[in-house]
């Protein structure tokens, strides 16, 4: 697997117009960064409650359905990237109180990557309830996006057309 490239400069690239310079990377490598898919979705992206997750998971997984059928798989890997960290995100706030998994800033050479980037991990506090509840709607979204035939289909056929492209 080829590894995300957070060398391009995503501020002045449109990934839907240059499919070939996407990578999928591991998880949600670049969810932030990919356009014009990260302002198409984030807007929609929410967590705080189950009512909030839930009408957040259904809208961004039917932007999903739209991307696959419209044959944009990129669109379609960014939805799931969206998904897959309301699920994180939601953990990580029922785990840690404000969110804060880590001690101390994210290097400035690091921002914009997922990772402890050496920092030593916050301990764990009681689970929120409220927010783990709005992790398993969104981890249910995350694993109908992960098992979708045309979903798998379309990452081995992105994967595979755009293998040798630096």
């Amino acid at each position: 697997m080829r590894e995300f490239d957070y060398d391009l400069d995503y501020k002045s690239l449109d990934l839907r117009a240059q499919p070939e310079l996407y990578r999928v990377g591991r998880g949600e490598q670049g969810v932030l960064l990919v356009e014009p898919y990260k302002s198409e979705i984030l807007p929609h992206w929410r967590f705080a409650t189950p009512d909030i997750a839930r009408e957040s998971s259904e809208v961004i997984y039917q932007m999903f359905l739209d991307y696959l059928a419209d044959d944009d798989f990129v669109g379609a890997d960014m939805a799931r990237k969206f998904i897959q960290m309301g699920y994180t995100r939601a953990r990580r706030y029922a785990n840690h109180k404000g969110g804060k998994k880590y001690k101390g800033a994210v290097p400035d050479d690091k921002k914009g990557q997922s990772g402890a980037h050496g920092r030593e991990e916050l301990p764990r506090q009681e689970e929120d309830p409220v927010k783990a509840a709005s992790a398993r709607i969104f981890k249910a979204k995350w694993d109908e996006c992960r098992e979708n035939e045309d979903y798998l289909r379309m990452k081995k056929e992105h994967r595979e057309r755009y293998k040798d492209v630096e």
